[in-house]
């Protein structure tokens, strides 16, 4: 085990941050001793992706020797959806002076780079960072934030569609309309569509509990795709219910969304997503590894995760071959 004095060096060392010690004596919960490394968490909204990427994250400093409360101190906090919570979190973490920031999901990154200037930031979950003005490029983010994104394999979902429902024409989506994720999501749907012969609807929502009259207002639609938006995966329920009620299939961007009722979804692991975040922060914090300089990773395995139930209780039946190609099957 190494020992906890050397791990506060390097990670004093790593962010640069003499100047910090001052402030994490100010009693803050995720810094209150010189003798544990302590971690930010921030995260938008609870719900399964989001609380998996977590999760890995911590897992990687657990497998690599750190004990929860000797070693290292996560301070966990959630934003509940609200952006004005997700900068208070981010300045509480400036003022006890953490040695690292974990923000999971693109509201809470924002807050945290807008909000924090000396500590390094790391982000998972965030689809597009450089259209949410996180970093400077993928290759050299720039600053002291860089991370993992979640970007999807938007054509190969919506293609998933056209295997289902073979005739579909139109395509409804429902998104945020304060999220830059989903709007880059929808607008890589729209060129998707283009080449596959259907035609994307829109209706969007500002909080989760708008999604069950967006989702209505799409009218009579051929298929519905909900992108990684966090305040519509919130609200899926809404979405699913709907969907079973008028039969019409419902595709998602990642694999929770089908454990909840989506009928197929092309995805990647979120836990594994956040265990390379993990990974990254530990580089951060041993070796010195500067933020700046460190690319933008997302992950290059993807799942193919079928729901034959969901699909069934929404007047499809899922092809033969693909539920025999799926990765999991949600039963």
């Amino acid at each position: 085990m190494r020992t906890r004095s050397k791990l506060t060096g390097l990670a004093l060392l790593a962010t640069g941050a003499l100047a910090l010690t001052g402030c994490a004596s100010d009693g803050g919960d995720a810094a209150a001793s010189d003798d544990t490394v302590s971690i930010g968490i921030s995260q938008i909204v609870q719900h399964p992706a989001l609380d998996a990427t977590r999760e890995g994250f911590k897992q990687a400093f657990a497998d690599a020797g750190y004990v929860e409360g000797e070693d290292i101190t996560f301070d966990e906090q959630n934003a509940q959806g609200e952006q004005a919570t997700a900068t208070t979190i981010a300045a509480k973490f400036q003022t006890d002076g953490v040695d690292l920031v974990l923000a999971i999901a693109t509201p809470t990154a924002q807050a945290a780079a807008q909000s924090i200037a000396d500590i390094p930031v790391l982000f998972t979950a965030v689809t597009e960072p450089a259209e949410a003005g996180l970093v400077d490029s993928w290759e050299k983010p720039g600053g002291n934030v860089t991370g993992t994104s979640d970007l999807n394999p938007v054509e190969q979902q919506l293609e998933l569609v056209t295997q289902v429902v073979p005739d579909a024409k139109t395509v409804g989506i429902v998104y945020s309309s304060g999220e830059v994720n989903s709007e880059v999501q929808v607008e890589l749907a729209k060129e998707a569509a283009d080449e596959l012969g259907l035609e994307i609807k829109e209706a969007t929502v500002t909080n989760s509990s708008e999604v069950a009259q967006a989702t209505e207002s799409l009218g009579d639609v051929d298929a519905i795709y909900i992108p990684t938006d966090n305040r519509v995966t919130e609200g899926l329920e809404a979405v699913v219910q709907i969907a079973e009620q008028k039969q019409i299939p419902l595709f998602g961007a990642e694999g929770g969304q089908v454990e909840r009722g989506a009928v197929a979804t092309y995805g990647i692991d979120y836990t594994e997503l956040g265990y390379q975040t993990g990974k990254m922060a530990i580089e951060i914090l041993e070796n010195g590894a500067d933020p700046a300089e460190m690319p933008v990773e997302t992950l290059d395995e993807l799942s193919l995760i079928v729901n034959p139930a969901a699909a069934e209780r929404q007047g499809v039946t899922l092809p033969e071959d693909l539920v025999a190609d799926a990765d999991q099957t949600i039963e």
